[in-house]
């Protein structure tokens, strides 16, 4: 520990109810010195070494150590796999516009059971998937009712935010956790809503003050218990750790000509040609379609730039599929229509179907 951080004796009174411990300077003037822990004061709030910038309502996220892990090498393209997918037959193309057409109470089914396919055509495509799972650390000034917990600030020195300890969820997905900072907690004396009186105003509104007409929510008291310390008179005031971990996931679409609307393709899966996750994985180099290399560099390069930042970055995982298209030509009545069939789910968009309202108006 530097001289800077060495303790001061406490002192028998300070302006701030917190002053300066190893690691949490910043928060008061430099005269401040360390109070006693029960000692009245006027204001709530101070500072706390190693935590600067902590302030009620939050102090913003806290940048983290350098990784320990080193950078990923660079990862080759998957060894050819299976890029094939089965060609939709008649039949599963037809199905497929029946359950569509059924899910639709007003769409009759002439089209489906009249229709004449004409002809079939693929346009599958390729989606690049990266997820990023960091770790975020924010601070903040809490109290909570005084209920006889030990105040335990300057029992000796606060952990740094990143040496506190959490244990994160499952990887890849969300989770949040607050945790109580040891070492920087403190009494408040009296709570400044309530002044110590355990009651506030406004008045109780069921006997409007009086204390009469056998009042069973303020107790005859004519004001309501204090919603800030519960009626204890005093608070225990503390920093609060937020530790965040999210996943962060981004796709990218190869783009495809036959007229299917992308935003269609987000819901649906695919067939799974690549999987791969690490501590921080490297852009696809040669994979058999460029767009893909591309998309993964840039995306890889934003999220390690972006999220490394104010967060740590836990693990990452980039995934390739390959998305089923089929678009079916059909004929109704002399006229041509068209209706798409994608994703492993055999989902159907028809945006021309020809019988949308079968309902009868009298």
């Amino acid at each position: 520990m530097n001289s800077a951080a060495a303790y001061t004796p406490l002192m028998p009174t300070s302006a701030n109810t917190f002053s300066n411990a190893p690691f949490y300077e910043g928060n008061v003037s430099a005269g401040a010195m360390y109070p006693p822990v029960m000692a009245p004061q006027p204001n709530m709030f101070g500072n706390v070494p190693g935590y600067e910038g902590t302030v009620p309502g939050g102090g913003g996220f806290l940048p983290p150590p350098m990784p320990m892990q080193p950078v990923a090498p660079p990862q080759p393209a998957p060894e050819n796999p299976e890029w094939s997918i089965p060609s939709l037959s008649e039949n599963a193309a037809r199905e497929a516009l029946k359950e569509f057409v059924s899910s639709h109470c007003c769409y009759g089914d002439a089209p489906v059971t009249q229709g004449v396919i004409t002809s079939m055509e693929p346009f599958n495509t390729f989606r690049y998937r990266l997820e990023t799972f960091t770790e975020s650390r924010s601070t903040d000034w809490a109290h909570k009712p005084h209920e006889g917990e030990p105040a335990d600030f300057y029992a000796q020195p606060a952990p740094r935010p990143w040496e506190v300890q959490a244990t994160p969820p499952k990887l890849f997905s969300d989770h949040t956790e607050k945790i109580r900072v040891p070492y920087t907690s403190s009494v408040k004396k009296t709570c400044p809503m309530c002044n110590g009186a355990a009651k506030s105003d406004p008045a109780c509104t069921h006997c409007n003050g009086t204390g009469k007409d056998r009042c069973t929510k303020c107790n005859g008291s004519g004001k309501k218990q204090c919603e800030t310390c519960k009626g204890k008179r005093q608070l225990l005031t503390y920093i609060e750790l937020k530790v965040e971990w999210k996943n962060h996931v981004e796709d990218h679409l190869v783009e495809q000509s036959c007229g299917l609307k992308s935003d269609n393709l987000r819901s649906v899966k695919g067939k799974e040609l690549f999987k791969s996750s690490q501590n921080l994985v490297y852009p696809l180099l040669g994979f058999p379609n460029p767009a893909v290399s591309q998309a993964s560099e840039r995306l890889i390069k934003e999220h390690q730039t972006n999220y490394g930042k104010t967060s740590r970055i836990l693990q990452q995982r980039q995934t390739v599929e390959l998305i089923p298209i089929t678009q079916v030509n059909y004929k109704w009545k002399d006229k041509s229509y068209v209706y798409y069939v994608y994703g492993n789910e055999r989902k159907v968009s028809a945006d021309d179907y020809p019988e949308t309202c079968c309902c009868v108006i009298l």
